[in-house]
């Protein structure tokens, strides 16, 4: 990972992340269908990771697993020392859909975690401010969902999911709805933040190239069960851009990815 210096306003917030033989199944017609087999991570505080691999190969259910949402058959896992559980505020999850509130503006939306933990005061006004200006919605704060657009609506869910300053962010595919213009340019703005504000960050993604352009490194995984390939480095230099995309470097990454998943025989893992 390369070392950045944060800036005076950075906070480094993240928290450590490990899974140490976990291994997880759903009830099927045959009596089990074993979806994680034998899953060893460690992510260290403020990495960003990507999850990649075809469907089935348990991306989700591996994000579900580290908020508290699920349980898991046998393994351990702890983020920041501690168990999962369902309702830890250190701990943002943001979807693929933004599922706002219609009736909720911007601004309202954003307030809805403070409201769920009974915050009062002025402490929340002013966070909510800052998270606004954030991801770039001043000019939108009193609008309503259904009057933004994709990518503006994105924006809302990500303000909320950083809401309760969390030392972990859980993105499972939350551009993938978009175009390819705009998916590409709220990931860099993602990955601005995420430098920025040092969450640890685990994001599930089908696209190989949003995966490197992110990440620091990309877990490539395979299904039936779902199993970890190859632990890939992405050594390019902070902060990322577009222009990235086209380097011989970035190409070589992508590729290994690719090798790890398919395999030289092209068949895939």
């Amino acid at each position: 990972m390369t070392e950045q210096n944060p800036g005076p306003e950075a906070t480094l917030t993240g928290e450590s992340i490990s899974l140490r033989e976990v291994r997880k199944s759903f009830p099927s017609a045959a009596g089990s269908t074993l979806v994680l087999s034998d899953i060893n991570l460690d992510i260290a505080p403020g990495e960003l990771i990507s999850l990649v691999g075809p469907s089935g190969c348990g991306k989700s259910t591996l994000l579900k697993i580290l908020a508290g949402l699920i349980p898991f058959d046998s393994g351990t896992v702890t983020l920041g020392g501690e168990a999962p559980r369902e309702g830890r505020r250190d701990v943002g999850f943001m979807l693929q859909q933004a599922v706002l509130m219609p009736w909720r503006s911007v601004k309202e939306n954003i307030r809805l975690p403070f409201d769920l933990a009974g915050t009062k005061g002025s402490a929340p006004d002013q966070r909510i401010d800052e998270l606004i200006d954030l991801v770039g919605l001043g000019h939108a704060k009193d609008m309503n969902p259904w009057e933004l657009s994709g990518g503006m609506q994105q924006r809302v869910s990500l303000a909320r999911a950083l809401a309760l300053d969390p030392g972990v962010m859980l993105l499972d595919e939350p551009f993938s709805a978009l175009d390819e213009f705009k998916r590409e340019h709220l990931g860099l703005e993602f990955t601005r933040m995420h430098e920025e504000l040092g969450k640890t960050t685990i994001l599930v993604t089908h696209s190989i190239p949003e995966a490197v352009l992110m990440s620091d490194r990309v877990i490539a995984l395979g299904a039936h069960p779902g199993r970890v390939l190859a632990d890939i480095t992405v050594d390019l230099a902070r902060p990322r851009t577009a222009a990235m995309i086209g380097t011989p470097e970035f190409q070589e990454i992508s590729q290994q990815i690719r090798e790890a998943l398919v395999g030289t025989d092209g068949v895939i893992a």
